[in-house]
């Protein structure tokens, strides 16, 4: 579990391609303080565990699943990359809940500068889509930002100067492509919804009393 306050901006140093999948090796500083084999890190959002430390960096393996779903088969060497640790249990949530599990790849449309901030336009696919609502959270390549607003499947959010200087983000522009992953609790709720049509059921009073959620 991750916040969506990126760490450090580390950077590419090389890929390994196999038939499928990925091995990845990334120069960083911050995120090695504690860092462990096995610990997980948010790379550009999407979660991924440490296979090897060294000096300067870590190793990480992407699957096929993970280069489908995510902007990480793009990488290449050099190539800056947002970092996270883990969430401990003590630590302040200053972001919003993010899993790491990236919902989709979308594609920034327009940035564009609104006094101090940066606006970016972001088309998004459809497994993302059905969560964006406005003054809702959203975590693009790792960042968790609030969207601005949602206009079928472009949604906008709003950089401040200290989120694009220390944030991949302020480096990209139309045309690149960036990880989504939809508010979590949007999730659980619309899949619940689901399960309740699915059962032609409604939520009544004794629906909420006999699932625990009420005592009257």
């Amino acid at each position: 579990m991750f916040t969506g306050l990126v760490e450090e901006v580390g950077r590419v140093r090389r890929i390994t391609r196999g038939p499928a999948s990925a091995q990845i090796e990334i120069e960083a500083r911050r995120v090695l303080e504690d860092l462990r084999v096995g610990d997980s890190v948010a790379v550009n959002g999407a979660c991924l565990t440490v296979t090897r430390l060294g000096p300067g960096g870590f190793w990480a393996d992407a699957m096929a699943e993970t280069l489908r779903r995510t902007n990480l088969g793009e990488l290449g060497p050099g190539d800056k990359v947002n970092l996270e640790r883990a969430l401990r249990l003590s630590d302040r949530l200053g972001g919003h809940l993010v899993t790491g599990h990236v919902d989709g790849v979308g594609k920034i449309l327009r940035k564009e500068k609104e006094d101090v901030a940066w606006v970016l336009s972001i088309a998004a696919p459809p497994q993302v889509t059905p969560y964006l609502i406005e003054k809702g959270s959203v975590a693009v390549d790792g960042v968790s930002l609030t969207v601005v607003e949602v206009k079928g499947d472009v949604f906008k959010v709003s950089l401040i100067p200290h989120t694009a200087e220390h944030t991949t983000l302020g480096l990209k522009g139309p045309g690149d492509k960036v990880n989504l992953e939809a508010d979590l609790i949007g999730k659980y709720v619309r899949r619940f919804l689901e399960v309740l049509q699915e059962k032609r059921e409604g939520i009544t009073w004794e629906f909420l009393k006999s699932h625990g959620f009420t005592d009257i």
